[in-house]
């Protein structure tokens, strides 16, 4: 049901963990064990040749699923380019704005993140403008996919899932509201007591 598995420093610091080559190591391994096809792990560094480095070490944990988050600042571009041209795959997250969508296009970014709810914490149409930066991507044939971010609701998903959306990033707790539902627990507790009722008894299901 879910192809991979992202996140950030500031992700890390909420769950306790630490932002450190070992720390992100044990993610890596776990990530493995569940068959993770993408493990999206964030840059970090307070230059570009820190950054491009850091990039260069969450690669080498495991290049078959790591793909590197950067900044959509000056230095995560320039870092975003150089792992690009060496052919790597590169998100470009923290995204505010259509014309930044547009920038990761034009440098051929894998996966580019506008922050959903954030968004619209401006104020601002925070689906619409989502909407409008898919309909850019596919207006200019761009291979670079959105992969929606900072998402707060199922309202919001299915919103932009019938405007050809179809990338997101969900906190545990949103993702396991895609399937459970009330009234499906209750069809399937009827099942279940139907079936000991209809059974109760029964001296078998096979003809004599």
């Amino acid at each position: 049901m879910f192809r991979g598995i992202t996140t950030n420093p500031t992700l890390l610091r909420r769950a306790g963990r630490t932002c450190n080559r070992e720390g992100l190591l044990t993610l890596v391994r776990a990530a493995e064990a569940l068959d993770c096809h993408e493990l999206h792990l964030q840059a970090w560094g307070g230059t570009e040749a820190e950054l491009f480095a850091c990039g260069q070490e969450l690669l080498a944990m495991a290049p078959a699923i790591v793909v590197v988050k950067l900044p959509m600042t000056d230095p995560g571009l320039r870092v975003a380019r150089r792992l690009l041209r060496a052919g790597e795959r590169v998100t470009l997250t923290a995204c505010y704005s259509i014309p930044q969508a547009l920038a990761s296009a034009a440098l051929g970014a894998t996966y580019v993140a506008p922050y959903l709810g954030r968004i619209s914490d401006d104020g601002r149409d925070g689906c619409g403008e989502v909407i409008m930066m898919g309909r850019c991507l596919r207006a200019l044939a761009s291979s670079t996919r959105l992969l929606v971010a900072s998402l707060r609701s199922l309202e919001d998903l299915t919103r932009l899932a019938a405007e050809g959306v179809d990338t997101f990033t969900l906190s545990p707790q949103l993702a396991r509201q895609l399937w459970c539902h009330s009234a499906s627990e209750a069809a399937a507790a009827r099942f279940e007591q139907d079936a000991r009722e209809t059974t109760s008894g029964d001296q078998g299901l096979t003809r004599a």
